[in-house]
């Protein structure tokens, strides 16, 4: 019989694993590049006209690709595909209309013939939390009953939340999946996530919840379409005006929400090494990946950090 490993071992197999998934990417090679060549690439980006999806499709033109970009502002959609350069095209849209994704898909189809690549970068953010939408402030004794006004309220800005970051990751699989499957050698989907949607975090209740939604979509889908690689990106706190977005008002609890963030470049070259590589989770910081499994065993250290971190 194998003795079990005593608890003093815990710490060794802990540093182990970093280490292991380090040597394992050092002696990996990137095989999508042999079919789909950096030059003939057909990307589309969905979000592209500022954060992280503006830097993929930048990095994604400077390496030679086509790129497609897709945003519903349409002067940073001009901006972009300037920079961009002249293999780009650029198609105004909201990624959660439908009429709008098939005028993309129409679009890059008669330009190009079909794609290799989705990256579904598009979203918005939601700071708040839930009771406090509703007009009820913190947990207190004698704390006032939600009116029906302020239910009605918080089920509208659940709704937009799902919109931006459900209902759009949805419409982008179903109108390009059948795309990819038909017209490219490798068909690869990106799909932009978070850290929030798999570590509960105070203020981020709706952001997280539907974030985590379209997450276990698309690794569902991942299964359903094994002749695709699905690749999720779940960084922590990234620069930028995060709260631009927000559909919940621009009220948050913590001092600078971005200050100390992720590089949106640094983020935007993990996107694409892992299309590249076929890598199908990356966690920024990567060691986050273990905070997962911490939060399982240990929830409550995972719960004061999250309300330490948020101000709650």
């Amino acid at each position: 019989m194998i003795p079990l490993l005593d608890k003093s071992h815990y710490p060794l197999l802990l540093a182990a694993v970093p280490i292991f998934f380090g040597l394992r990417r050092l002696f990996q090679c990137p095989i999508r590049p042999f079919k789909v060549p950096h030059l003939s690439e057909r990307v589309l980006v969905l979000g592209a006209t500022s954060g992280i999806g503006r830097a993929i499709a930048l990095q994604y033109a400077e390496r030679g690709a086509r790129v497609c970009v897709v945003g519903r502002r349409q002067v940073k959609l001009v901006e972009v595909m300037s920079e961009c350069g002249d293999k780009c095209l650029a198609v105004g849209g909201d990624f959660s209309n439908v009429e709008d994704m098939v005028r993309v898909r129409n679009a890059v189809e008669e330009a190009w013939g079909g794609l290799d690549t989705v990256i579904v970068a598009a979203g918005v953010s939601a700071m708040r939390p839930l009771l406090e939408l509703a007009g009820v402030e913190a947990e207190a004794m004698g704390s006032a009953h939600a009116t029906a006004t302020g239910i009605q309220h918080t089920v509208n800005i659940a709704a937009a939340a799902t919109q931006g970051n459900y209902v759009g990751p949805l419409i982008a699989a179903v109108t390009f999946i059948p795309l990819l499957l038909r017209t490219s050698a490798s068909p690869s989907i990106l799909l932009l996530s978070s850290l929030a949607s798999v570590i509960p975090a105070p203020t981020r209740t709706l952001y997280g919840s539907t974030k985590s939604a379209s997450l276990l979509l698309y690794q569902s889908l991942s299964i359903e379409h094994p002749t695709i690689h699905f690749s999720f990106v779940l960084p922590s706190t990234v620069e930028g005006d995060f709260r631009a977005g927000a559909v919940d008002g621009r009220k948050v609890h913590e001092t600078g929400p971005t200050k100390g963030g992720l590089k949106k470049s640094a983020v935007a070259r993990e996107c694409i090494r892992a299309v590249d590589w076929g890598v199908k989770s990356v966690f920024m910081p990567r060691y986050y990946r273990l905070a997962i499994f911490l939060y399982w065993i240990w929830p409550t250290f995972i719960e004061r950090k999250a309300k330490a971190k948020y101000n709650f």
